[in-house]
């Protein structure tokens, strides 16, 4: 008879409960694979949200490269291991994580969900997952509700620095006193890409006055309007539009230091000179991004240059996004030396699709792919799957 501690379930155990199911004649409604999510996902939503989701920079090049890259960095199995118990727990901002993987920043997040609180839906997620979420300042509701249905849940606050610094502090108080444990900051958005998809449908929605409720709710911002929002939205998104293109500086991070006792995470760093720098001005963590190349077109795909900012790091933490679709990419970046993992477009799908349900069962399909190939593979720790080695290209690995 085993001990309770061998029969510890594992994240893997999401397909036994998909086959049970089916037993009683059950079959998921919502789709397993990243390809099926996407394509009822654009079934779903609007056209002119869907292409602002979808779309990117230029000809898209980079986007695209971003997910095709993947596919030239094999995994190394190893054989005659014991992967019946796997362990893919991390530490983070001195929190013991069950799991690395994370829900990335969506600035459109609250308006993909269909009753346009899609922020919410996400924080709830997080709380009845444990899968921790990255809340845009983009948002269609204020940081301080969505932090109340988040509860217990894990959060981070991401920045985009505004150009009134009293404005940013005041982003950053109110993400702290709504219980985030992280700011991460944004470095590649200061100002938006050409994005041929977007202007086809002259469409930005944030032009609408979709999404910038962290503004309309902030006693800084409503400072600077002759009539409140409510009274006269228009000359509030153009207010906003006036001070939200703040371009950041290595100036800046004193600061950023200064305005929080939070950790600074610094995301779209991909140089590993640029990673350097930051560990040595005292940020508590990198973010290696391109935003998914949506805003930076003619780029290396993000995955590529994961191993030199990793280098560079040294014993800082790095987290990765950019082309992320399936449990198999995700055990890539983290071979490649991740310490989490963000998934992006398919937890919005799954969001569009089916609110929390769907978001949460988008991040536990990914999580059991990944827990099942680390099974498979040989890897029963993030420690083995890093010793067994990664190969690039064609040749065989020696």
């Amino acid at each position: 008879m085993g001990s309770d501690e061998e029969v510890k379930p594992q994240f893997g155990d999401y397909q036994l409960e998909i086959y049970l199911a089916g037993l009683r004649g059950i079959k998921p409604d919502l789709p397993v694979d990243a390809a099926a999510l996407e394509t009822r996902a654009e079934a779903a939503m609007p056209p002119a949200l869907l292409s602002y989701v979808q779309g990117g920079c230029g000809d898209e090049f980079t986007q695209r490269r971003n997910v095709e890259a993947f596919r030239d960095w094999g995994l190394v199995p190893r054989m005659l291991v014991d992967t019946s118990r796997r362990d893919l727990s991390i530490e983070l901002f001195g929190m013991k994580l069950p799991h690395p993987l994370f829900m990335c920043p969506i600035g459109v997040a609250g308006i993909c969900a269909q009753d346009g609180h899609g922020d919410l839906a996400i924080a709830e997620a997080a709380r009845a997952s444990g899968f921790p979420v990255t809340i845009s300042t983009l948002g269609n509701d204020p940081i301080e509700k969505v932090g109340a249905v988040l509860g217990d849940g894990i959060g981070f606050f991401q920045l985009y620095t505004p150009k009134d610094r009293g404005l940013a502090e005041s982003f950053v108080k109110r993400a702290e006193n709504a219980g985030f444990k992280a700011l991460i900051v944004t470095l590649d958005t200061w100002i938006p890409g050409w994005r041929p998809r977007d202007l086809s449908e002259a469409n930005f929605p944030q032009l609408r006055g979709h999404v910038l409720e962290n503004y309309f709710s902030d006693p800084n911002f409503r400072a600077l309007l002759g009539k409140p929002p409510e009274e006269d939205r228009m000359a509030a998104v153009l207010t906003w539009t006036r001070i939200f293109g703040h371009a950041p500086t290595w100036n800046d991070l004193p600061w950023l230091r200064s305005i929080t006792k939070l950790p600074i995470v610094l995301k779209g760093i991909c140089h590993p000179d640029d990673a350097r720098r930051a560990v040595d001005a005292g940020v508590d963590a990198i973010y290696c991004s391109n935003h998914g190349g949506r805003q930076a077109n003619g780029g290396v795909a993000a995955i590529d240059m994961l191993p030199g900012v990793v280098e560079a790091a040294g014993n800082v933490p790095v987290l990765f996004d950019s082309g992320i679709r399936t449990g198999t990419d995700a055990v890539k970046a983290l071979a490649l030396g991740a310490t989490a993992v963000g998934i992006g477009r398919p937890y919005i799908y799954g969001l569009a699709l089916a609110g929390a349900r769907g978001v949460i069962h988008v991040m536990r399909s990914i999580l059991a792919e990944a827990d099942l190939l680390m099974a498979v593979n040989g890897y029963p720790t993030l420690s083995d799957l890093r010793a067994a080695g990664i190969n690039h290209g064609p040749r065989p690995f020696r």
